[in-house]
Parts: structure tokens; C-alpha cells; sequence
């Protein structure tokens, strides 16, 4: 696998929100149709640009995932499903870890039992738990912290 991970390219916007939508419809079962659409539209017209983003590239430099940071807060991690397990989310924390140093936050969806997991298999842990999505929606969040060990 090549660890090619470059900051955010306009020309690659919409094969990274195709990236999104493939691994929301994959991984979050318990959003609606309607809510996917909500959510498409802010990640198409204002999300990825409004974190500092990395894209990793595959060796034949197709994107295959991406990271939005805000400062050590990881707001968003998504990979192509047909590339999960590879380890390009593990490739995209490190890299964050090399920017940011080892005291990364993130928030989880607490349905998505996939993401959690992989968060906590790679040393996150709980401190906290909201009700209510940062967009005032009824999918509780888990709030994460990753800390030297």
C-alpha cells in the first residue's frame, strides 16, 4: 500500500465526497435517506473545505480516503469501503499523529460500531458522550481522546 497522503486538492472534490457518500452508505445504518441528503449537501458544499484535509492515494494516485483535522480534533475520517482493512485509516491517523502530535480528539457516532471499533483498536478511548450530532440530530456521539501511552 502507498502512503502517498498530500493536503487537499480541489480537482479531486467530488471523487472525495463519492468517497463519503460510499462509506456512509456502507457504515451508517441507522441514518435515513433524508439524512444522508443532508449531510451530502454540507460535506459537498462546505465540510471538506473547511478543515485542514489530507488524501491518501492509491499507486495509481486515486484517492482512497481522506482526514479532516481541526487543530488535534480529528472531525472527519473516510475511506473508499472496497479499501477498508487495508490500513489506509491507520495511515491517515499517523499522519495526523505526525502533524499534531499523539493527543488527537474525535467524535464518533456512537451506532457506528465499525468506527468505534477502530478508533478504540488503535488506542482512543471514551471521555464523554453527547445526545444530540453536532448538527442537533438524535445520533448520539462518542467523544474520544487519543493519549501517549
Amino acid at each position: 500500500m502507498s502512503n502517498n497522503i498530500i493536503p487537499y486538492r480541489a480537482e479531486d472534490h467530488e471523487q472525495l465526497v463519492a468517497i463519503w457518500h460510499r462509506a456512509v452508505t456502507a457504515t451508517h445504518h441507522f441514518l435515513t435517506e433524508e439524512d444522508i441528503e443532508f449531510f451530502h449537501e454540507m460535506v459537498r458544499n462546505e465540510a471538506l473545505t473547511g478543515v485542514e484535509l489530507w488524501t491518501h492515494y492509491d499507486e495509481t494516485n486515486k484517492p482512497t480516503g481522506f482526514i479532516g483535522l481541526d487543530g488535534t480534533k480529528v472531525e472527519m475520517l473516510f475511506v473508499d469501503p472496497v479499501r477498508h482493512g487495508q490500513g489506509i485509516g491507520r495511515a491517515l491517523l499517523k499522519h495526523a499523529e505526525e502533524l499534531k502530535g499523539n493527543v488527537l480528539q474525535v467524535d464518533v457516532n456512537e451506532q457506528n460500531e465499525g468506527a468505534c471499533a477502530f478508533y478504540r483498536h488503535y488506542g482512543f478511548v471514551q471521555t464523554g458522550r453527547s445526545e444530540l450530532d453536532g448538527s442537533g440530530k438524535p445520533f448520539p456521539l462518542l467523544h474520544l481522546e487519543l493519549r501517549p501511552s
